[in-house]
Parts: structure tokens; sequence; C-alpha cells
């Protein structure tokens, strides 16, 4: 997957948008490295609607317990289920194997309101000097 078609969210998930509008939603590499070890993660169903920066679900892990966030508002039209019986998949590769969510989203003007992966970078950086 090609890092600069990502948008990010100041919660650290990332999103990508395929042709049809659906995005793929999962945490970035600096949150999977953060939590350390995942060992739950509990998503929505299929066919719940989402709102932008909205609970998304909560991931649990040997250091902490922490809420998800959507990047975008939409509908849940696929979960990836390996999560549940293999939650290390996200530490493993978030950007693959480690996705959470599809989201038909309802409003693309959204992806404005998140940060190209270069925008990220930076704000990763700098929270971390401070």
């Amino acid at each position: 997957m090609d890092s600069l078609e990502l948008k990010y969210t100041e919660e650290h998930e990332w999103i990508v948008i395929d042709a049809a509008g659906v995005g793929l939603v999962g945490i970035s590499q600096h949150a999977a490295d953060s939590l350390g070890d995942v060992v739950f993660v509990d998503l929505p169903q299929v066919g719940d609607n989402l709102e932008q920066f909205g609970k998304l679900g909560e991931i649990e892990s040997v250091k902490a317990f922490s809420e998800l966030f959507s990047p975008v508002s939409g509908s849940v039209v696929e979960v990836n289920d390996s999560l549940s019986d293999a939650p290390d998949l996200i530490n493993e590769n978030p950007y693959e194997s480690g996705w959470m969510v599809k989201i038909l989203l309802s409003d693309l003007s959204e992806l404005d309101k998140l940060m190209s992966a270069s925008e990220y970078e930076t704000f990763v950086s700098e929270s971390e000097t401070h």
C-alpha cells in the first residue's frame, strides 16, 4: 500500500479510499508500536453507521486500553474478522493484514479534515518532542 495515499487522524487511525468510495481503516504503525502487543480488539458490526471522529471501537494491549475513532462518517461494509482470533496482526502489519474495517463513506469532503502522510509524520515527531 502506498503510504502517500493514506490519510490520518490525530488519534492515529488511517484510511485509504478505493475507486468505489470505500475506505479501508486501521491504526498507524506508530500507534501499534506505542500500544505494544495487542491482545483484544472490539470493532463495529457490518451495517453500523459511524460519525467522523466518533467511536469506532476499542483496542487493548498488554500496556494500554484505548478507544478507536472513525476517520470518516459512513456505513461499515466489512469487518476484519481475523482480528478476533489474531489481534496481533495489528502489530505485525497494521496497513495490510491488520486493517480493521471498511466503511462506505457518506461524505468524501470529510477527507479534507484528515492529515496527509507527510503532515502525519510531522504531527508524530512534534508530539514526541513535547
